[in-house]
């Protein structure tokens, strides 16, 4: 008689999967996305991913939690750079011009699960928190919080306008563009 398989002790693998879901979305957009899809990115069983998550939006959710909170991202991270001494609008152009340098993956990534919170009530709750730590980090910076929510607006809306026309960035633009609604 044959023995039955034995699971194998795989405690990373959840993570795998976040992990291959966000490779996945990178690569072939969130339509690429599926339980099959990311069970053969993260060269785990089918069944693994249905397992940890059971839905699509489960996996979506666990995906942009992680997208947001690692850095170049990450909220907190800002406050290194807007402690600096120079003028706000100088600072936030500087954080701008270096995620839209170079290779902007990792910028559609991020609006691409950002947007899909649009059609997906799942992810609603965590852009949400996304704009909620964004707004309360740039407050900590500006006269009030109403400018903070129209300066994290003017930077979302300046990083689609730029990915979606494959201009460059134009440092003294956006600092214009900033120094505006803040008043520098």
């Amino acid at each position: 008689m044959t023995p039955p398989p034995t699971r194998r002790y795989d405690p990373d693998r959840r993570q795998r999967i976040i992990d291959a879901a966000i490779r996945v979305v990178a690569e072939r957009g969130i339509e690429g996305l599926s339980h099959r899809s990311v069970a053969a990115e993260a060269d785990v069983p089918l069944g693994s991913t249905t397992y940890h998550f059971a839905t699509l939006d489960d996996l979506l959710v666990a995906a942009l939690r992680k997208v947001c909170v690692e850095p170049p991202t990450a909220i907190e991270g800002w406050h290194r750079h807007l402690g600096k001494d120079a003028p706000l609008a100088e600072r936030l152009a500087d954080l701008l011009e270096a995620a839209m340098t170079g290779d902007r993956g990792r910028i559609r990534l991020e609006y691409e699960l950002y947007l899909a919170a649009l059609r997906r009530e799942a992810l609603q709750p965590v852009a949400a928190e996304w704009l909620d730590a964004a707004v309360g980090t740039l407050g900590r910076y500006t006269a009030d919080e109403a400018t903070a929510r129209v300066l994290i607006a003017l930077i979302d809306g300046l990083m689609l306008q730029l990915l979606l026309s494959g201009r460059p960035f134009d440092r003294a633009e956006a600092r214009r563009a900033l120094a505006r609604v803040i008043g520098d």
